[in-house]
């Protein structure tokens, strides 16, 4: 048997620690080894214990969630999973948190646990599973690349000269979940302000979240960054975030001008958005001059529409392992042969400028 992941549970309300502790342990690979009631006692019980993971809710009393971060993230390794409230205050919080060195979030929302435990308690216990095997997998990596002395910074699965389109890209779909927002802000705000292509993102983000992301993506960013909206102009310089609950995708009009639609069919997809209902429109419409980016995130959305855009010879890439929070989906449209380049996250920025 694989040896537990030790998990500690922190919130202010003793409902949800049991409820979070029954869906953790739920699982016979997760093993909640404490649990506290303020901040006060998680720092304590983070040094002491030291979990692997911490589940820390945003508002409680004597340390709000992120004064209580900010001390762990300086004096414990254990990753930090926040549980938020799905309210624009939850939202900026939560954002908040993620810049402090939170790996990622749960909605903190008791109707979809009451109606949903199953779905919940599943996405829970396999979001802790994939972030703390993927950090120890990382440090492994980046251990192994210093032993051999390895100094590549870019994994080329296809050698540039061979790649299938030598056109300038005019329209970049990206798709990510897990550790999402944290890639997005290093590789957005790095972009120049003139650069000649759009960018569409889809970000498994509850709704309420999403316009939050957008307005503070945009505020650090030299691009224009907004959440989409029913016919937005696809324009260079632009970058798009789907809203949740909505798939995004785009059209030509009568003009010619390419717009956005947004719709909430498919409704059979396992998320809404889907990066692969955007990566499906921006092929069929740019074809050979669309591009398709797979960053960190669980799961495998993503993978049919980047196999749609290298149909079209659009270019492909892939976040690197070793730079992912979570490595699922670009490793699963790896392992399905459709991605042209794997590269680290601190060099998409630079990449996307070159494809332009």
């Amino acid at each position: 048997m694989k040896s537990q992941i030790r998990i500690l549970v922190v919130d202010d309300s003793a409902f949800m620690r049991k409820t979070l502790t029954n869906m953790i342990e739920s699982d016979p690979e997760l093993k909640v080894i404490s649990s506290a009631r303020n901040g006060e006692e998680a720092i304590e019980k983070a040094l002491s214990l030291k979990p692997d993971l911490i589940t820390l809710d945003i508002d409680m009393p004597r340390l709000d969630g992120l004064q209580v971060l900010k001390i762990i993230t300086e004096k414990s390794p254990a990753q930090v999973l926040m549980v938020s409230s799905l309210t624009e205050e939850g939202a900026q919080a939560t954002l908040d948190a993620l810049e402090l060195g939170a790996i990622d979030f749960i909605p903190k929302n008791l109707d979809d646990i009451a109606l949903n435990i199953f779905k919940i308690r599943e996405e829970l216990t396999s979001k802790i599973k994939s972030i703390v095997r993927q950090k120890l997998k990382s440090q492994y990596l980046k251990v192994s690349k210093v032993s051999s002395g390895a100094t590549q910074i870019y994994g080329s699965i296809i050698p540039d000269s061979r790649l299938p389109s030598l056109r300038r890209v005019r329209t970049v779909a990206v798709g990510t979940s897990t550790g999402g927002p944290k890639a997005l802000n290093e590789i957005i705000p790095s972009l120049p302000k003139d650069i000649p292509l759009s960018i569409l993102i889809v970000q498994h983000m509850p709704a309420v979240f999403t316009n939050t992301f957008a307005k503070r993506l945009n505020s650090i960013s030299q691009v224009e960054v907004k959440e989409a909206e029913e016919d937005d102009i696809v324009r260079p310089g632009l970058v798009l975030i789907a809203p949740g609950k909505s798939h995004m995708k785009v059209i030509k009009r009568k003009s010619r001008e390419v717009s956005i639609e947004l719709s909430k069919e498919p409704k059979n997809t396992l998320y809404i958005p889907s990066a692969d209902i955007t990566m499906f429109s921006i092929a069929e419409i740019y074809k050979e001059t669309s591009a398709g980016i797979i960053l960190t995130g669980m799961g495998n959305d993503g993978t049919e529409g980047i196999r749609k855009i290298k149909m079209h010879n659009g270019r492909t890439f892939a976040q690197s392992e070793e730079t992912c929070v979570v490595f699922g989906m670009p490793r699963n449209a790896i392992n399905e042969g459709v991605i042209d380049k794997v590269i680290h996250l601190q060099h998409i920025a630079a990449e996307i400028v070159k494809i332009a």
